[in-house]
């Protein structure tokens, strides 16, 4: 990898619906969006936990500061780390404080003596990514996404609202509804980052009207549609 400042990239990865991701700060700060996900990110050379994220944050990194990054599809990272999801809700933690510090330390050192940390990460990862996905949150997720109401979704994967909650709590961090909240703003978000009217995205995305989108944005973000996209 280049020790230039390179723009964000990324690709998929080669575990199931995990995306790959790279970037070296050019020392402004950036906003991190919830997304229902979580990730492990290699920062020079340390291992790091970014938990499920219920608000946007705004962080900043030194100029030069190399990130390579997996992050896991939703609902799958729990499995991976060993950890539920809820215990790592809006932190980022090191993994030597989920693993422990030898476990963590030989994983680190294998991506930093990779000719480049992204895929050595990536090689990592795929090595002890052992057990299959959970077949039950892939249906959760998958029909969150199609817009089914919780108690339809509940009983489609023969478990109780409440019993979904509970397991929707170790996979994501949050409740099937918060989890639908923060899915459909993304979607709403990359439709109008392709010029689509606000309107439009709403109405596509499930929401009531445009001032419930700017609405449920700024609840998630801190920032109306608008300012959000121009940033």
């Amino acid at each position: 990898m280049s020790h230039e400042p390179q723009p964000y990239c990324e690709r998929a990865a080669r575990l199931p619906g995990a995306v790959l991701w790279t970037r070296t700060a050019d020392g402004g700060s950036y906003r991190i969006l919830p997304d229902g996900c979580m990730d492990l990110l290699w920062i020079e050379g340390e291992l790091v936990v970014a938990g499920p994220d219920t608000r946007a944050y705004v962080s900043s990194s030194e100029a030069g500061v190399r990130f390579a990054a997996i992050r896991f599809a939703p609902g799958t990272a729990a499995g991976f780390l060993g950890v539920p999801a809820q215990e790592l809700l809006d932190q980022q933690v090191p993994l030597a404080d989920l693993w422990s510090v030898g476990r963590s330390r030989r994983l680190a050192d294998q991506v930093g003596k990779a000719a480049h940390p992204a895929p050595g990460l990536e090689e990592a990862a795929v090595a002890l990514f052992d057990e299959p996905p959970d077949r039950l949150i892939g249906q959760v997720v998958r029909g969150i996404r199609r817009g089914v109401a919780i108690p339809a979704l509940a009983n489609s994967v023969g478990l109780s609202e409440r019993q979904l909650h509970r397991r929707s709590l170790q996979a994501f961090g949050y409740g099937p509804k918060m989890l639908d909240r923060v899915l459909r703003m993304n979607r709403a978000l990359t439709n109008a980052r392709t010029g689509l009217p606000l309107a439009s995205v709403a109405a596509h995305t499930g929401y009531a009207d445009q001032a419930h989108l700017t609405r449920e944005v700024k609840a998630l973000t801190g920032l109306p549609p608008r300012d959000l996209l121009a940033t």
